[in-house]
């Protein structure tokens, strides 16, 4: 069984990362090149770099930063916002990413993680899953989507995603821990990978969300301090958590 991941996540808006509260009050953090850099060497096992701004301002995700990314990194990373075709998807790809997320645009049009799942395949396509009370919600969390999260969890896997990144909006940047039973009624419902997100303030936290799902997406609890990756490690190793051995 594969071991789990410790996966920091980068919010970028206007080419800074930022971070907020339940999807609000966002705050300029670093520079996501810098920061992935300092994540790697902490002993990072993947990336999630999300353009939280691109759906909502109608245009593409930044190819150009995805290259600077690449050209620095060594892990893998997937990357995030405004990706509403197979061709978009495809140039991320291209210009170094591993990994492409969807969200507002497969909820949008569903055949689109079937044309994406086709022409990357299927480990290549990530769904995320923004949620309310477990209500499924779309454009960075401002709309309703009219779907619940366990409903639209197995249609994303039935249409070919290869991996589901869930986030509670209710604990995000919280730092109170993950919505565990939120997460655990997804990670029930689909037998692709989960990424638990939103909450995580402690080791506590990403240990019991390590037990439900395959991974554990990290933001605020490292955004004012990257090195600490290093101690959570250790201190989720001491919890029983397996890791893999940092480079």
């Amino acid at each position: 069984m594969p071991l789990p991941r410790l996966i920091p996540c980068l919010d970028v808006a206007g080419g800074r990362v930022v971070k907020g509260v339940r999807f609000e009050g966002l705050r300029e953090v670093g520079d996501p090149v810098e920061l992935g850099e300092l994540y790697s060497e902490a002993g990072a096992d993947e990336l999630v770099y999300l353009d939280v701004k691109a759906t909502l301002e109608g245009r593409d995700a930044l190819v150009e930063l995805v290259e600077r990314i690449a050209e620095r990194l060594a892990i893998p990373f997937t990357v995030g916002g405004g990706v509403h075709s197979a061709a978009a998807a495809a140039a991320l790809l291209e210009a170094g990413a591993d990994k492409i997320s969807v969200n507002s645009a497969a909820l949008e049009r569903p055949a689109l993680i079937g044309e994406l799942a086709a022409r990357l395949g299927s480990q290549a396509v990530v769904v995320a899953i923004d949620s309310a009370a477990g209500h499924v919600r779309t454009r960075a969390g401002t709309e309703p989507a009219g779907r619940q999260a366990v409903e639209w969890a197995r249609e994303v896997e039935a249409r070919g995603a290869g991996e589901i990144l869930l986030t509670s909006i209710d604990a995000d940047g919280t730092r109170d821990g993950y919505d565990l039973v939120l997460t655990a009624a997804v990670a029930d419902a689909v037998s692709i990978p989960v990424i638990a997100s939103g909450g995580a303030g402690a080791a506590r936290h990403i240990a019991d969300a390590l037990g439900i799902a395959q991974a554990a997406l990290l933001a605020s609890i490292l955004h004012e301090d990257p090195a600490r990756l290093t101690s959570l490690r250790a201190e989720l190793r001491e919890l029983g958590v397996p890791l893999r051995d940092a480079a």
